[in-house]
């Protein structure tokens, strides 16, 4: 597995980077083909977090956890990429390598597997505006998303949002 650090706003131990090197390492077992993650540290207002991206085939597996302690946000980062997996094991199971879950047999007793139901379907007139437009029109309905055609890049369907951390991202289509 390909790894890479990056370090925001923070600089980390030697141990911590082999510390956190072998717990992604141990991720491989799920993979048929080398695959690549990113481990990022960051700090802000005392607050440790670790972010965690395994991409394997176009198959992105990514996790956050944010404690005190550098070590524990990598347990619990790592942890939630395991209990990802498991719970969609049989949706992922053409995408990861065979015989990823003889160790865990044990484990994945009590681990229930999440269906995906739809509960609400909703339709309605996609509008052409500005990101300054939508980003109002979504602050006015209270909603943490906003779809809409971006006026300043041709229509092409774009979704506005608030992100955690403050401030607000934008996706559009190709």
């Amino acid at each position: 597995m390909k790894i890479t650090i990056v370090e925001r706003k923070v600089k980390i131990a030697d141990d911590l980077r082999a510390y956190a090197t072998k717990k992604v390492e141990k991720l491989d077992r799920y993979f048929q083909t080398d695959a690549t993650s990113t481990i990022t540290f960051s700090e802000l207002r005392g607050r440790q977090t670790v972010e965690i991206t395994v991409n394997n085939k176009g198959m992105i597996v990514r996790a956050e956890e944010t404690t005190t302690d550098m070590f524990a946000s990598v347990d619990g980062a790592i942890n939630h990429i395991e209990r990802q997996i498991r719970k969609n094991k049989t949706r992922l199971e053409k995408r990861l390598r065979s015989g990823a879950f003889e160790k865990m047999a044990a484990q994945n007793a009590d681990v229930e597997e999440e269906t995906f139901e739809v509960i609400r379907h909703k339709r309605f007139a996609v509008q052409d505006m500005t990101v300054d437009e939508a980003i109002l029109q979504m602050n006015l309905l209270g909603h943490q998303f906003f779809f809409f055609k971006n006026a300043d890049n041709g229509d092409t369907p774009a979704v506005i949002y608030k992100r955690a951390s403050g401030g607000y991202g934008l996706i559009e289509s190709e």
